[in-house]
C-alpha cells in the first residue's frame, strides 16, 4: 500500500530541507526547543481584541539577514470566540520603511491537527514556510499562523474555514505589534493544500474582518477547494484514511456536539468512528508508523456513506467549501498535474468557476508535479506576483485563456507517486 499523504508531507520536507534558509552563525538547531510553558493558555483567557499578543519570545536560528520570534495572539474562531493561537514572525532586520514593511500571511499544508503537530513548536519551526528566505530578501514580514488547536489548546481548525481565516489575518495583526518588526498595512497571504483552503477563506473575509488591513491578493498551491470531492476520493488508501480521520474528528468536535445524527457513526464504519479520535491526536511528522497501523486496516472499511450527501456533514462540507464569488483581490493558483492529493479536474473546476464569476485569476499548471512540490516549484512566480502588486502594477489574468488547460486538467493522474 503506498502510503500517498504521508509521502506528500515527506517529500515536502526533503525538499525543503535540501533548501534549508542560512542560519546565523553560531546557533545551533537546538536553539529552536522551547519550553513547554510558552503554550500554556492564560486561564482564564482575558477578553482582547483579535491580533493582540499574548506573549512573544525571539527565536534563534532565523535565516541571515532576520531576525524571528515565536508568538500567542489573540484570534476568533468560526463563531467568533475569543481564542489564544500561535506562530511565527520573522522580519528583516534593520530599520523598516516610512509606511511599515508589507506581510506575506503563510498558511501552512496539514501537519496535523493535535497541539504537539504545531510548525512553531517543531525542532525547526520555519523548514515549511515555502519560499521564507527569499520573501525576507525581498523586505516582507512572514507571519505563519499555527491555526488553533495546534501549539495552544483550542478549538478545532481542520478545514473549517472561518477559524483558519480569523487566525491567518489575526497572525498578521500579531506581527504589527512587535515594534522590531516595522510592518506596515499590506498584506499578502500564500498557503499550500490546506494552507491554500485557509488562505482563500482569509481573502473572502478580510475586508469586513479587518478593514485596517490593506489585501492585495492571495496565491495558493493544490488548495482544498472541493472538500466533498476531497474526502471522497482520497479515502482509497490509508494516506485518505489520514486526512478523513483529521477532518472528521474536527467537524464532529466544532459542529456535532447535541446533535441527532451528527456522530462519527452516522459516516463512518464502527471500527473507523473508534479509530478517528486516535488518529487525530498523531502528527504527519513522527508518528507516520502510528498512523499507518492504525489507517492501513481501515482501507476499504472505513466510510459507509459518502459526506458530500449525508447529512449534516454534507452542510458542514459545504459551509468550510471556498467561495467563487466572494475574493476581490487577485488570486494566483498553481496546480500540479500529478497531483494525486487534489486532484488537477477539482482545482481546474474551481478556476473555471473564479473566472466565470469575472474575478482576475492567474492560474500556473505545473507538469511533472505532485502535491508535496508544487508550492515550492510555483514560487519564483508567486514571488514576481506579489513583487507586482506590492509596487501597484496590473497583474494580468489569464481566465481568457483558461480553456487551454483543459487538456492539462484532464490529464489522467496515475501516478502514486510525487
Amino acid at each position: 500500500m503506498h502510503h500517498r499523504l504521508l509521502m506528500c508531507g515527506l517529500a515536502a520536507a526533503v525538499a525543503l530541507s535540501a533548501c534549508a534558509v542560512p542560519r546565523k552563525a553560531g546557533e545551533d538547531v537546538v536553539g529552536h526547543i522551547t519550553k513547554g510553558d510558552f503554550y500554556v493558555v492564560p486561564a482564564p483567557l482575558p477578553l482582547n481584541d483579535p491580533g493582540e499578543l499574548i506573549r512573544h519570545e525571539r527565536l534563534l536560528g532565523a535565516p541571515d539577514g532576520a531576525v524571528a520570534w515565536r508568538v500567542m495572539y489573540h484570534s476568533r474562531d468560526a463563531n467568533g470566540n475569543d481564542i489564544a493561537v500561535t506562530g511565527v514572525v520573522v522580519a528583516p532586520t534593520g530599520p523598516g520603511p516610512r509606511d511599515g514593511r508589507p506581510v506575506v500571511a503563510w498558511a501552512h499544508p496539514t501537519t496535523g491537527t493535535a497541539p504537539r503537530c504545531a510548525p512553531s513548536s517543531g525542532i525547526d519551526p520555519f523548514v515549511l514556510i515555502e519560499g521564507l528566505r527569499d520573501l525576507v530578501h525581498a523586505g516582507y514580514v512572514v507571519v505563519a499562523t499555527d491555526y488553533s488547536g495546534m501549539g495552544a489548546s483550542g478549538p478545532p481548525s481542520y478545514l473549517i474555514g472561518g477559524t483558519e481565516a480569523r487566525n491567518v489575518i489575526d497572525s498578521a495583526r500579531a506581527a504589527r505589534k512587535i515594534p522590531e518588526a516595522h510592518v506596515g498595512t499590506q498584506l499578502l497571504l500564500w498557503g499550500h493544500s490546506q494552507g491554500g483552503h485557509a488562505a482563500l477563506f482569509a481573502a473572502q473575509i478580510a475586508g469586513g474582518y479587518a478593514p485596517e488591513t490593506h489585501l492585495l491578493g492571495v496565491a495558493v498551491a493544490a488548495p482544498a477547494v472541493e472538500l466533498g470531492a476531497l474526502l471522497q476520493d482520497d479515502i482509497s488508501d490509508d494516506s485518505g484514511v489520514t486526512i478523513g480521520a483529521y477532518a472528521f474528528d474536527a467537524y464532529q468536535r466544532a459542529y456535532g456536539a447535541g446533535r441527532a445524527h451528527a456522530g462519527l457513526t452516522s459516516i463512518l464504519t464502527p471500527e473507523g468512528a473508534a479509530a478517528t479520535p486516535k488518529m487525530a491526536k498523531l502528527c504527519l511528522f513522527g508518528d507516520n508508523k502510528e498512523l499507518h497501523a492504525i489507517a492501513s486496516p481501515l482501507v476499504g472499511h472505513y466510510l459507509t456513506g459518502d459526506p458530500s450527501v449525508v447529512e449534516p456533514w454534507a452542510s458542514w462540507l459545504r459551509q468550510n467549501t471556498p467561495s467563487t464569488s466572494a475574493i476581490t483581490v487577485p488570486i494566483f493558483i498553481a496546480q500540479g498535474n500529478k497531483d494525486t492529493l487534489v486532484h488537477p479536474q477539482t482545482t481546474f473546476a474551481y478556476v473555471a468557476g473564479l473566472c466565470a464569476a469575472g474575478k482576475n485569476v492567474h492560474f500556473e499548471p505545473l507538469l511533472d508535479t505532485g502535491h508535496g512540490l508544487v508550492a515550492l516549484k510555483a514560487f519564483n512566480d508567486v514571488s514576481a506576483w506579489f513583487r507586482d502588486l506590492v509596487e501597484g502594477r496590473t497583474v494580468t489574468s489569464t481566465c481568457a485563456t483558461w480553456h487551454s488547460t483543459r487538456s492539462y486538467a484532464r490529464a489522467p493522474s496515475r501516478s502514486r507517486l510525487i
